[in-house]
């Protein structure tokens, strides 16, 4: 089966039954394309300037740079049953195909769904903070009073228009953007280090007292949202020449690459104010804390250019969730769990375009829509931050984690029915460790959601916003049952993506 998938999903001249618009196109990425689209979903800047000092301010842990370095072992653990999977598996829906090999097709359907609501929420989430911070640089440096609503319009046109281009075109732009990102946050980190605050080069960050407390858990649900992104390289599995040695290279560097780069830059944060002050600096200045961190140690200019890199950041983030949700759309409508139309690609750049225009017209609908709402001033960050982007961050946050949880069991199941558990068992055990790790962190998040989204113990937005993911669980539970009853044929496809196109049309020239 492994050999059969992967010779299909590398041969660029590949037909499908269905025609050759029913295929990505393959070839198009290599490991440079693939990492920079993967690692542009983490936003490092928005990291950084953001998450980071967000959990500083609401959890009051000091030990974040610990926590990172907790997360990267566990989403190491994650990637090796995740990674071999991939070797056996190319599909552009991966999680949902992975879950669907593993645990039936039925699971496979509500994945699918859960898998396409929270990609569409971190992207849509990330047109909040996005257009409130573009606001802020017209008024900064241009002296305008824009509303926020209207650069995030601007851009989910823009990012609708190039989701049309060749994936190629999209990983150059997200690479040039990225590398830059990732410069500009090396240099504070090595200017924090240069000069650290009273306290000196400290280490305390690093002590697991540190990690005590109630909100250690909620903790883990800021800074796990802060890894999403790595496990999106097998989405692009059908169009990598490679894929069984391309996608788990890319997994292993982005997500260790990530775990590395933000412990490293939350050390830094606490280096620059003291372990004793951090908290403190970052419930004052929230977002601001470092830039003004990098104002006093590298200048205004180099802060000015900061700025201007946070939002090019988070059009680099956008981009790559848009090409996600757009190959999910693909690979579910390929596979009869959404219209057909959405299985077809661009011809002249064999991008899935239709799901490029699903994805974009949710993204304009869901801005106006808070935008509407929005009676606040020009400038106040309620709407287009503490609720847009927090809210739908934390929708999408969810989801991920509990698909990585499915997936994690899914990876068990997959090879024990297959007679290779002897062969396979440490990464059966890893999958395992990382499964249970993961359903924690989940029950944490639904736990603390109003802690997540700024909202009271009594709100129903405590369970109004995580009841998304476990209504889009059930949907699709429900469709997957409908299928299996009445079109076995549809359900038994379900997973096996290209794969199966190739069997019927193997079988329709036999015939």
């Amino acid at each position: 089966m492994a050999t059969d998938s992967s010779s299909t999903s590398s041969r660029p001249d590949i037909s499908t039954f269905k025609g050759q618009d029913r295929a990505l196109r393959a070839g198009r990425l290599g490991t440079g394309g693939l990492l920079l689209s993967v690692l542009a979903a983490t936003a490092p800047l928005m990291v950084v300037a953001g998450v980071m000092p967000t959990t500083f301010a609401v959890m009051g842990i000091v030990g974040q740079p610990l926590l990172f370095v907790v997360l990267g072992v566990v989403l190491v653990l994650f990637s090796v049953g995740y990674a071999e999977m991939s070797r056996h598996v190319h599909n552009a829906g991966a999680f949902y195909a992975y879950i669907s090999r593993g645990l039936g097709g039925t699971a496979g359907a509500s994945a699918a769904l859960v898998a396409l609501v929270a990609y569409n929420a971190l992207q849509v989430g990330i047109y909040g903070i996005f257009g409130f911070e573009v606001s802020g640089l017209f008024a900064t440096y241009g002296d305008m009073s824009v509303a926020w609503w209207i650069p995030a319009l601007a851009a989910a046109l823009v990012v609708g228009a190039l989701g049309w281009l060749k994936i190629d075109v999209n990983a150059r732009v997200l690479g040039v953007l990225l590398v830059i990102e990732v410069a500009l946050v090396v240099i504070f980190d090595i200017a924090a280090v240069s000069d650290p605050a009273a306290e000196g080069l400290s280490l305390h960050a690093f002590n697991p007292d540190t990690l005590t407390g109630a909100g250690v858990g909620t903790a883990l649900c800021f800074c796990i949202a802060a890894f999403t992104g790595f496990e999106q390289a097998p989405v692009y599995a059908e169009e990598t020449s490679r894929p069984h040695v391309l996608v788990p290279r890319v997994m292993f560097l982005a997500v260790g690459g990530v775990a590395v780069f933000f412990a490293l830059s939350s050390w830094a944060l606490t280096v620059a104010t003291g372990p004793s002050a951090v908290v403190g600096e970052a419930q004052k200045q929230s977002a601001g804390l470092l830039f003004g961190l990098t104002e006093d140690r590298l200048g205004t200019t180099f802060t000015d250019v900061l700025h201007f890199l946070f939002v090019t950041g988070m059009f680099a983030a956008l981009l790559s969730f848009h090409n996600v949700v757009a190959r999910y759309a693909f690979a579910m409508g390929r596979e009869g769990l959404l219209p057909a139309a959405f299985g077809r690609t661009n011809s002249s750049s064999g991008a899935p375009a239709t799901g490029s225009l699903l994805q974009t017209v949710v993204s304009v609908v869901v801005i106006a829509v808070f935008a509407i709402t929005d009676d606040k001033p020009t400038g106040d960050p309620t709407v287009p931050v503490l609720q847009l982007f927090t809210w739908f961050g934390n929708i999408g946050s969810l989801g991920v984690i509990v698909l990585m949880a499915a997936a994690s069991a899914s990876v068990i199941v997959f090879f024990v029915r297959r007679g290779a558990a002897g062969a396979q068992a440490w990464r059966l055990v890893t999958s395992a460790l990382a499964g249970i790790a993961l359903l924690v962190i989940a029950a944490y998040t639904v736990k603390d959601f109003d802690v997540l989204v700024g909202a009271g113990p009594g709100s129903s937005l405590s369970w109004v916003l995580p009841g998304i993911i476990g209504l889009a669980l059930v949907v699709g539970l429900v469709q997957g049952l409908v299928l299996r009853s009445r079109k076995p044929e549809a359900h038994a496809r379900i997973g096996l993506g290209n794969e199966a196109f190739q069997l019927d049309k193997a079988a329709e020239e036999a015939s």
